[in-house]
């Protein structure tokens, strides 16, 4: 069912992926395989979304890119997702990995993660480095990245509270405190996950051009810890461009830096090798 909203239409690929699209024609999918019939037809976006994000934000990221012609699939946790891998994040992950194989994205595939979709990316690698060789056409099919407020394993007890009760501090201490236990009492069943996918993103197997998009006061995707993945990353022969804000939130520096926060994004596509309507985007909107 497509649900429209304004000039946006959002149609399930899966459970765990939306389809965000100028076209109202319904899409023809595949549920076994999640091949999708016309998603090759323009340019495509993969946003990892930021825990609990609300679909009218994820709509306004969207439209950053169908105005330029492309199409938006979005993908995200739930908080219970996270909290148990095996059961949910890594479920998410490989039905990601699965879209990603079926699907050719002729015209060019580009991230957009944030937050907590850095770890998701991770779990996907993990998946991905099983069985290499079947699965590298994903890894080229990826033309560029872009990390919005990545979140290491380290911030999880302080990303996930704030980003369930972001007005509560009461309850954000709480479960923080209870985020701090669940990683030392559930070593096994989660926080080994959550290690192992953080070691796969920190060396991450795509060699496609990185922007990195943080702010010195945001206290959960830190300065600091994406320092750390680009300099893993440029030491992997990945060109990284890194852009801090002296002060702007989670997830929140296109809120804040509008102007600037769209200039840095598609200044640095217009850098890729990319074909077609991905070359001639305008840096302004």
């Amino acid at each position: 069912m497509a649900t429209p909203s304004r000039d946006l239409t959002i149609q399930e690929i899966s459970r765990s992926l939306q389809l965000y699209s100028k076209d109202r024609k319904p899409i023809e999918k595949d549920p076994k395989t999640l091949r999708v019939g016309n998603i090759s037809d323009k340019p495509t976006v993969l946003v990892f979304a930021w825990l609990n994000a609300k679909q009218k934000h994820l709509a306004k990221y969207a439209k950053l890119y169908t105005e330029q012609g492309y199409d938006v699939v979005v993908t995200q946790l739930t908080p219970w997702q996270l909290l148990w891998p095996m059961k949910g994040s890594q479920l998410v992950a490989n039905d990601i990995v699965k879209f990603l194989k079926n699907n050719e994205f002729k015209h060019g595939l580009i991230f957009h993660g944030f937050s907590v979709g850095g770890y998701l990316w991770g779990e996907c690698l993990v998946h991905i480095a099983r069985d290499l060789q079947n699965y590298q056409v994903v890894l080229d099919r990826v033309k560029g990245q872009i990390w919005d407020s990545a979140a290491d394993i380290t911030e999880i007890p302080e990303g996930v509270p704030r980003a369930l009760f972001p007005r509560n501090p009461t309850l954000q201490n709480a479960l923080r405190k209870y985020m701090l236990y669940h990683m030392k009492a559930f070593h096994e069943p989660a926080t080994s996950h959550y290690i192992r996918s953080s070691q796969m993103f920190h060396t991450n197997l795509l060699r496609c051009p990185a922007l990195f998009l943080v702010s010195k006061t945001d206290p959960v995707g830190t300065e600091v810890a994406n320092g750390r993945v680009r300099d893993s990353w440029e030491s992997n022969g990945v060109k990284c461009t890194f852009h801090c804000w002296d002060r702007s939130p989670h997830v929140g520096h296109f809120q804040k830096h509008p102007e600037e926060y769209v200039n840095q994004v598609f200044s640095h596509i217009r850098r890729l090798e990319l074909t077609g309507k991905m070359q001639s985007l305008r840096a302004k909107l």
